[in-house]
């Protein structure tokens, strides 16, 4: 019998938009563990830990166990934790973000930090800002959880990590490191926390410019869904290709 293939699923305009599932994810979930297959939600939300998200999912109807879930916050705090074990960081972000380098014994101090770190807020506090660009300018590390210019909220879009950067980019002519998709990074990771391989993986997204390239990049087919921002037309936009192209998560047959 064929091992199933593993499957990396975006979440915003794959499986939810916004507070409401896109019809057929619930569907798709016990397709995959149904015929026992590895998936992980992999998302640059990094403003919830992914306790949070799976309750989200869970008063909204949707079973997902929070390990099998993995931000770019978990990402980042991997990325610094491997390079710099049990160090400092001076972090502009929400739970999700802090919980995450907590988690990794990370220090989060605005004396001395061996980083300042980015993550998705919706809080913008000019003084934690000005603070930031300091200790940037001052020869601290600049990293980012996730490149999005902006994401989607109840009221409309949101300035997302990008956009956010770009401030303190501007300011001290140094750019951050972004961890989340499209970097290679990120897949990588959410591959290692799995613990399956590129080939056997398949990434499930609704963009091109994220999670398709990220997907291509790593080594994985990808299936790019309909049911969020990219439209048909779209496609031939871009340089390179999703294997396949589904209206939906509900027409996926793991």
């Amino acid at each position: 019998m064929t091992e199933p293939k593993n499957y990396l699923i975006d979440m915003d305009g794959v499986l939810v938009r916004g507070k409401t599932i896109i019809p057929g994810a619930n569907e798709f979930i016990g397709r995959l563990r149904n015929v026992k297959a590895k998936f992980l939600v992999v998302t640059n939300n990094s403003r919830f830990t992914a306790r949070d998200l799976s309750y989200n999912f869970e008063t909204i109807g949707l079973d997902i166990p929070a390990d099998s879930i993995f931000t770019s916050a978990m990402a980042t705090a991997r990325f610094v934790h491997s390079q710099r074990p049990e160090g400092k960081a001076f972090v502009i972000g929400e739970s999700g973000l802090t919980t995450a380098l907590h988690d990794l014994r990370y220090i989060i101090t605005e004396h001395n930090p061996d980083y300042v770190i980015l993550g998705e807020t919706e809080t913008l506090n000019q003084e934690a800002f000005t603070k930031a660009i300091r200790l940037v300018a001052n020869g601290a590390r600049f990293i980012a959880t996730n490149p999005d210019a902006s994401g989607p909220s109840e009221k409309g879009i949101v300035p997302g990590g990008g956009a956010l950067a770009a401030l303190i980019e501007k300011a001290t002519g140094k750019n951050a490191f972004f961890v989340g998709k499209p970097n290679p990074l990120m897949m990588r990771t959410a591959i290692n926390y799995l613990g399956v391989h590129s080939e056997n993986t398949i990434m499930v997204g609704d963009r091109m410019d994220t999670d398709i390239v990220a997907g291509v990049q790593s080594g994985m087919e990808t299936i790019l869904v309909l049911s969020g921002i990219t439209r048909v037309e779209d496609i031939d936009h871009f340089p390179y290709l999703p294997t396949y192209i589904m209206n939906s998560i509900a027409d996926i047959n793991p």
